[in-house]
């Protein structure tokens, strides 16, 4: 009698770039509730910021990191399956009843772990003003652009970043998954490398450290959440006026990283197969090379 034969075991796919994480949140030293929620796990490493005020902000928030926790568990995501997925946080935000976040809003940003043509990427998503930077090289460069009143204002010349940080308008974002905004996301590929530190935090963060007070402290902790914990714990010692949370994510290889000629640099790869319905929502000539905005 022969013996049964044992399946094969399926073959996993192979995450494009292995990370290592950090994650720290809070509340802060002023507000009763965190209306921050994240995710960092998998492929997926995202920031919401709600809005609407205590339950409604939390619970919008939680309602769009739930809706991307599914995705989170593939080793790597497609630009396709990303913007699926945000349309269905939109649509759950948006049938949320009275009473249980129903009119509240929340900001979403941060990066997914994708490919293109054998090569691996961050995809970045951003909406509102919560931001996605990435450090390499010891270079802080803020990927996402914020969705603000005076993001505007510094575009059109009307302010200066630093008249931005402290104008009264700061907080109001133009756009935002509900609370009656647009919610249309812009998207980047950006080709990854061995070493590259990507930071998505809300504004919490950034509305008490300095770009440059961030990029010391994520050059001076080698460990994702040494650097996580040290970010939030010096937002709160700077005043700690809105909820903070910060996730760090260390590239620690690439995938089918190969030694030898490219054709292309990594840094200047083209994205080849950009859909033709997208609308480029900022100017290319503001983009830095190898960031490509979709």
């Amino acid at each position: 009698m022969r013996k049964p034969r044992r399946a094969p075991a399926p073959v996993r796919e192979a995450a494009p770039i292995a990370v290592s994480v950090g994650a720290a949140t809070d509340v802060g030293l002023r507000r009763q509730s965190n209306e921050d929620a994240y995710l960092a796990q998998g492929s997926l490493y995202l920031v919401a910021d709600g809005m609407g005020g205590h339950v409604a902000g939390e619970i919008a928030s939680a309602t769009v990191i739930s809706a991307f926790t599914d995705l989170s568990l593939r080793p790597s995501v497609t630009l396709d399956r990303l913007r699926e997925t945000f349309a269905d946080a939109v649509a759950r935000v948006a049938a949320l009843p009275v009473g249980a976040g129903a009119g509240a809003g929340t900001t979403l940003t941060g990066v997914a772990i994708g490919s293109l043509d054998q090569n691996a990427y961050w995809i970045v998503l951003n909406l509102g003003d919560s931001r996605t930077y990435r450090l390499s090289s010891r270079v802080l460069e803020q990927i996402s652009v914020d969705h603000s009143v005076v993001q505007e204002l510094v575009d059109s010349g009307e302010l200066t970043a630093a008249q931005a940080a402290t104008n009264a308008q700061r907080n109001i974002v133009t756009r935002s998954i509900g609370a009656g905004s647009r919610s249309e996301p812009d998207y980047w590929f950006i080709p990854a490398e061995p070493g590259d530190r990507i930071l998505v935090c809300s504004d919490g963060l950034t509305g008490e450290l300095s770009d440059e007070h961030i990029r010391s402290i994520l050059n001076a902790e080698p460990e994702p959440q040494a650097a996580a914990a040290r970010l939030v714990r010096e937002a709160l010692q700077r005043g700690g006026r809105d909820n903070v949370t910060v996730v760090v994510v260390d590239a620690l290889s690439i995938l089918g990283d190969l030694e030898g000629d490219e054709t292309i640099p990594r840094h200047l790869t083209a994205v080849a197969d950009t859909p033709p319905d997208f609308d480029d929502t900022i100017p290319r000539d503001r983009l830095t090379d190898g960031v490509n905005h979709l």
